[in-house]
């Protein structure tokens, strides 16, 4: 009995030397190490799993896809994008029109006397008249269309954008839970080798069927977690088929995991950034362009309240006959006339549309200002979120991860030689399932910051560039 608790006690001392050995361990271990979503599990004289994985069916590290492929995917079939387009297209239609000059009128006119008892008098005459811009109208008609095109241009630009930031969060969010199946996973696995180990136990009389009992729920509610992961990253998939144009039938992998997700480098500082995006973020050229059309509204509008000016010309032909005591003469008649149309803007100056047109330049100068704001806002606050999130993931992955995997793995030596019991391993295994969580949390806040200011830089790393 003596040598027993000797034995005992050597193994405890042991096991606590394991856990103080690993707290001074610095290095990191990702936890996605063990398991590269491959169906390479057998390596290394590792035991074949007893888990059957779900994760090939959403990760391939060579023929899974990018969050490029996808953004690239969704710029070409995405409808919403293909129609907006199209308002482009117009825009060039409505220059086309705002080059053609006024048309002439052509004008004819047949008198007669016939019907009030003077049938031998007549006339027939034609005219044309043709209207003359002037005052720079159609030059301000044109300036105002070739503007229209700039914006036409920036709204699909910037609805790409906002598209790219949609294929993001999605992206992000499937990574995210596509790691926490992982880990998941990973716990199931060990529970279920110790529910093994535990079994023999049993049956051999050494441990108390309640310990048996307890680690089974412990293992259903770990595959009910794996469960719930699944279905949220089948959810983010759908969303990524929806927003990409692929099939909702087609099978998605993802290339990428949330640890190694590379996304475009950022600027040195939040204020190079903020002045790289006042300079090409879409939506800010946007607010411009439109004070730009405001304005050349306005000088359309003025050019339009000056008088109208049409020149015309007329030429009659006619025949009347002079009744006299004598007789009837008739006389043949010529004329030519020239002149030239003004119309008097006396009532009508267009003086709502230029009041109308002056509170528009004002709107479209509150809106830029407002836009310029929202970005310095964007940009500052994702950059405080990414430097937070960048500490917290270096804390984690060198401090916390390691010590926790190590912890889990000395409870578990701990609890095969009998001293201690095992709801405190699953109370270990649950505080390391919490700090894998929370470093899945700070890696996807990461990657969501890091996404966040590429979105507010406008994306250009992302989209393709304009011809």
């Amino acid at each position: 009995m003596f040598l027993k608790t000797q034995v005992r006690f050597l193994c405890t001392a042991f096991c606590l030397l394991v856990v103080c050995a690993a707290n001074f361990r610095a290095q990191e271990k990702p936890l996605l190490a063990k398991n590269e979503f491959t169906r390479e599990t057998v390596k290394n004289n590792e035991p074949k799993p007893i888990v059957d994985s779900v994760l090939p069916k959403y990760y391939d590290r060579q023929d899974g896809r990018s969050i490029n492929e996808l953004i690239e995917l969704a710029l070409s079939a995405n409808q919403e994008l293909t129609a907006a387009r199209l308002e482009i297209d117009k825009a060039r239609a409505r220059l086309n029109q705002a080059r053609l000059r006024p048309n002439p009128t052509l004008e004819f006119e047949q008198q007669s006397g016939r019907a009030v008892g003077n049938s031998g008098d007549w006339q027939f005459s034609v005219g044309a008249s043709l209207p003359i811009e002037i005052y720079g109208r159609r030059d301000a008609r044109i300036n105002a269309a070739n503007i229209a095109i700039e914006a036409s241009l920036a709204d699909v630009r910037n609805r790409e954008r906002l598209l790219a930031s949609s294929i993001l969060i999605n992206y992000a969010e499937a990574l995210a839970v596509l790691r926490e199946l992982e880990a998941t996973e990973q716990l199931l696995e060990l529970d279920l080798r110790t529910t093994v180990f535990v079994q023999i136990r049993v049956n051999e009389g050494d441990t108390a069927p309640l310990e048996l009992n307890l680690l089974r729920a412990e293992v259903e509610r770990l595959r009910a977690r794996r469960q719930l992961a699944e279905g949220k990253l089948q959810a983010a998939f759908t969303q990524l088929k929806f927003l990409t144009g692929i099939p909702f039938d087609e099978p998605l992998r993802l290339r990428e995991q949330i640890s190694t997700a590379l996304l475009p480098s950022l600027p040195q500082n939040s204020q190079i950034a903020v002045d790289l995006a006042l300079r090409s973020r879409p939506d800010v050229l946007l607010v411009q362009i439109e004070e730009q059309i405001a304005t050349a509204g306005l000088r359309l509008v003025r050019a339009s309240s000056k008088p109208d000016l049409t020149a015309y010309t007329r030429y009659s032909q006619g025949r009347s006959v002079i009744n006299t005591t004598t007789g009837n003469f008739p006389q043949n008649d010529r004329s030519l006339s020239l002149g030239v149309a003004v119309g008097i803007p006396v009532f009508n100056k267009n003086q709502g549309a230029k009041a109308e047109a002056e509170i528009s330049i004002r709107q479209a100068q509150a809106r830029r200002e407002f836009t310029e704001r929202m970005v310095r806002s964007e940009i500052l606050s994702a950059y405080q979120r990414y430097e937070a999130a960048s500490r917290t993931v270096a804390t984690l992955q060198n401090a916390a991860i390691p010590r926790a995997t190590e912890n889990v793995e000395t409870f578990r030596r701990v609890y095969e030689i009998g001293e201690i019991r095992i709801t405190d391993l699953i109370a270990e295994q649950r505080r390391f399932l919490d700090t894998t969580r929370d470093l899945t949390e700070a890696l996807t806040e990461k990657y969501r910051a890091q996404a966040d200011l590429n979105i507010a830089l406008g994306a250009s790393a992302l989209l393709p560039q304009q011809k």
